[in-house]
C-alpha cells in the first residue's frame, strides 16, 4: 500500500491534500470538519494586520463559468481576506492545532509592507504553535487597491525584502504565494529565494470578469448596480498553474525549490500531475466549495492506487518525475511522425472529425458516400484536432510510424538523433548553420 504521508519544509501531514486558504478555511468549524474528512493540511483563510476593520459585500461573491452540462469549470470571486477579528481566529487555529498534532497547519498572511507590522503578526502567529506561515502576496483584487496582494507579489524586490522580514522575525517555515498575474513567474518566484523561501505555492486566483449582466450591463457578480474584477480559480485554470508550476521547477535558478502546487486540482490525476511537475504537495479550494470536503477521500483512493499500480512507495518517487521531459518548443524532435486512425468498430459516423479537418484543418479526413470516415496520410500532419472534437474516447488515436519509414506527406525517411540540438530539421540547428 502507497504511503501518503509526506514532510513538505519540515511540515508533515498524513497526506498531500492541502486545503488553500479561502472561505473553506476561515473558521475552526470548516478546518475541524475537513480534517474528520481527511484532507492532510489546510491553509487557513489569510490574516490581515490589527487595525481598521476588513469589510466584505454583503452581496454575491462569486461569479461562474459553466460547461455545457452546467458543470461548473470556474470561479471568479470579490472575497476579501478574513474579516473576522483576528484575535478570534488565532485562539481558533491554537485549538485546531493542539486537537489535531498529525495534520499540518499553516497561516496565510497579509499585512502593510514595513517590517513591523509583519514582526507584529508572526509573533502571534507563532503562539498558536501553526506549523508555518504562507505569505499572500496574490490577491488581485480589494487588498492589492490597498498596497498589498498582487501589489506586492508583482514587485520582486517587494517579495525578496518581506520575506527577508519573515525569515529573521520567525521560527516557522515560510511559503511565498504566488501571483499569476505577471509575465514571468521565474522573477518572482527567485525573488522569494533569494529573500529566504523555505517554498512557493502557485497559482493564486487570476485576474478575471467572468461574464456582463445584458440587461443591467455591468460585470457580475454585480452590486448595486456595479461589478469590479475578480480573482478567477476553479478547473480551468489548471493548464495556466500547470504551466507556471513547471516552469520554476526546471528553471536552473529555482530548480529545487520546493512548491506547493494550486490550481483546478479536481480529482487525484489532477494531483498527481502537479506533483508529477514537481509539488510536493496540493491545494485545494474550488472543488471542495463545489463538492463539499468529502471529495478528499476519492484523491486519498485514487492517487493510493494510481502509486500502487505503478510500483511507487511514497509520494517522493512521484514529485518531479515530468520536470526532466518538460522542454522548449525549439528542442522538440521535429523528424517524429505520427499519423491519426480511426477505430471503424468504435465510430459512431457524427463526422465531426471530418468537419473539422475538412473546414479547418488540413482535408486529412476522407467521407465516403455512406459516411465511412478514414484518414489520408498523405495530408495527415498529426495536428490531433481530430482527436479532440471526437465525442468517443480512443475511437480516434495517434500511430507513430516506425524508424526508416517513409512519411506520405513529406517523402522523409523517420529518424532520430540521439542530440536533437545537431539535427538538420531543428530551427535552432538551422539558424546556426546560417
Amino acid at each position: 500500500m502507497a504511503n501518503l504521508a509526506t514532510n513538505f519544509v519540515g511540515i508533515k501531514s498524513p497526506n498531500p491534500f492541502w486545503l488553500a486558504s479561502a472561505p473553506p478555511t476561515d473558521k475552526e468549524y470548516n478546518v475541524v470538519r475537513a480534517f474528520k474528512a481527511g484532507w492532510g493540511g489546510v491553509v487557513w483563510k489569510t490574516l490581515g494586520s490589527e487595525g481598521p476593520p476588513v469589510v466584505n459585500v454583503n452581496g454575491p461573491r462569486y461569479g461562474a463559468i459553466w460547461g455545457a452540462d452546467r458543470r461548473l469549470l470556474g470561479l471568479n470571486n470579490i472575497e476579501l481576506i478574513t474579516d473576522r477579528p483576528l484575535e478570534v481566529n488565532l485562539q481558533e487555529i491554537k485549538r485546531v492545532k493542539r486537537d489535531w498534532k498529525d495534520r499540518a497547519l499553516i497561516v496565510s498572511l497579509m499585512v502593510p509592507c514595513d517590517e513591523e507590522s509583519w514582526k507584529s503578526i508572526l509573533k502571534h502567529v507563532e503562539d498558536t504553535e501553526a506549523d508555518g506561515v504562507e505569505l499572500n502576496f496574490g490577491c488581485p483584487h480589494g487588498m492589492s487597491e490597498r498596497g498589498m496582494g498582487s501589489a506586492v507579489g508583482q514587485v520582486p524586490e517587494y517579495i525578496e525584502m518581506v520575506t527577508r522580514w519573515v525569515k529573521q522575525h520567525s521560527r516557522m517555515p515560510c511559503i511565498v504565494k504566488l501571483t499569476p498575474n505577471i509575465t514571468d513567474i521565474r522573477k518572482p518566484a527567485e525573488a522569494a529565494k533569494r529573500g529566504g523561501a523555505d517554498a512557493v505555492s502557485l497559482i493564486n486566483t487570476i485576474n478575471s470578469i467572468t461574464s456582463v449582466n445584458l440587461d443591467s450591463f455591468a460585470p457580475e457578480p454585480t452590486i448595486d448596480g456595479r461589478g469590479a474584477h475578480g480573482g478567477y480559480c476553479g478547473p480551468a485554470v489548471k493548464p495556466i498553474a500547470l504551466n507556471m508550476v513547471a516552469e520554476i521547477a526546471r528553471s536552473a535558478e529555482t530548480r529545487g525549490l520546493p512548491i506547493s502546487g494550486i490550481g483546478g486540482v479536481t480529482t487525484w490525476r489532477d494531483a498527481a500531475e502537479f506533483m508529477a511537475l514537481g509539488a510536493g504537495s496540493v491545494q485545494v479550494c474550488t472543488a471542495a466549495m463545489t463538492y463539499g470536503f468529502k471529495i478528499v477521500q476519492e484523491m486519498i483512493s485514487g492517487l493510493s492506487q494510481y502509486m500502487d499500480e505503478k510500483g511507487m512507495t511514497s509520494v517522493d518517487q512521484l514529485v518531479g518525475r515530468a520536470v526532466g521531459n518538460v522542454t522548449d518548443w525549439n528542442q522538440l524532435n521535429l523528424n517524429h511522425v505520427t499519423k491519426a486512425v480511426i477505430d471503424q468498430d468504435a465510430c459512431i459516423k457524427c463526422g465531426r472529425c471530418y468537419a473539422a479537418c475538412e473546414d479547418t484543418s488540413h482535408q486529412a479526413i476522407d467521407m465516403s458516400a455512406d459516411r465511412i470516415f478514414t484518414v489520408k496520410d498523405e495530408e495527415c500532419v498529426a495536428c490531433n484536432l481530430c482527436v479532440n472534437v471526437c465525442p468517443v474516447e480512443n475511437c480516434i488515436t495517434m500511430k507513430t510510424l516506425p524508424l526508416g519509414s517513409v512519411d506520405p506527406r513529406t517523402g522523409r525517411v523517420v529518424e532520430t538523433y540521439a542530440n536533437w540540438t545537431t539535427h538538420p530539421n531543428n530551427p535552432m540547428a538551422i539558424k546556426a548553420a546560417e
